[in-house]
């Protein structure tokens, strides 16, 4: 089993658990062009979180997710599009639109979506907004936009240069609440560093960039424990996916998503 990862993740900023946060950003390596999306997923110890594989069918395209109470909270095609989502503080939805209450959109878009433009395309057509989160899209042609409804009005933050970082505040009106961010701040400096750098990047340097922003294990006074459910690193060049449970390095699952797309059965991977 693969220990990568694992160094970077004991450097972590010891901070209260913020309940359903989340950290995640979409980067080109400027040397080689390669591809790589990253995310901290943080919420509350006590769902029990899966991979879900759906196989490709007539009607439908192969992909993954993750989540838990079948609802995909991020996701990857056979096409590399890919999804996540953060919490933000809430808005008033575009006149028209509404949050998408019982529907699995996340698998949907994956289903019927090749491209960014697709994706936007299908909430558009829906009339699906978010009036507490915003979601980013990335594809793998270097295609990135996080969408955000803020006041009534839809707004697309374009990935700026090489990379777009999202985590739980508003970035089109940081004035909303959430503002400034630690975690947001720390995996800007660790990106601009790795920007710097002459020479081809990997998944474990890309990786490493998130982990600054990881939430430790902590109990609210209630009892309930809280942090950092699952961290994911996908490669979308190669369709290669990571993903580290609870921020231990001994609860790792390893993906190639290639093979994973070419088989004809659904899969459900239970994250323990």
């Amino acid at each position: 089993m693969s220990r990568i990862f694992l160094i970077s993740l004991l450097i972590i900023i010891l901070r209260p658990f913020e309940t359903e946060a989340c950290s995640m950003f979409y980067y080109v390596d400027k040397i080689t062009g390669k591809i790589y999306f990253v995310n901290n997923e943080d919420y509350w110890y006590n769902v029990n979180p899966y991979i879900q594989i759906n196989p490709k069918s007539k009607n439908e395209f192969a992909r993954l997710w993750y989540g838990w109470y079948d609802f995909a909270q991020g996701g990857i095609n056979e096409f590399g599009l890919l999804f996540d989502g953060a919490v933000t503080p809430k808005q008033k939805l575009p006149e028209g639109f509404k949050n998408p209450d019982g529907r699995n959109v996340g698998d949907e878009i994956l289903a019927k979506c090749k491209t960014v433009a697709e994706a936007l395309n299908f909430l558009e057509k829906e009339r699906i907004a978010v009036s507490e989160g915003h979601i980013m899209f990335g594809d793998n042609t270097g295609n990135s936009v996080l969408v955000e409804w803020v006041n009534g009005e839809k707004k697309i933050i374009q990935k700026q240069d090489n990379m777009l970082i999202a985590t739980n505040f508003l970035l089109s009106d940081t004035t909303a609440g959430n503002y400034p961010c630690p975690r947001y701040q720390s995996i800007e400096q660790r990106l601009n560093q790795l920007n710097e750098k002459s020479e081809s990047l990997d998944l474990k340097q890309i990786g490493n960039a998130i982990a600054g922003a990881v939430q430790i294990p902590q109990k609210d006074e209630n009892g309930n424990l809280g942090g950092t459910l699952y961290s994911t690193f996908i490669n979308v060049s190669d369709m290669e996916l990571t993903l580290v449970y609870k921020l231990d390095n001994s609860k790792l699952t390893k993906l190639d998503l290639k093979k994973e797309f070419e088989k004809t059965h659904k899969q459900k991977i239970k994250l323990e």
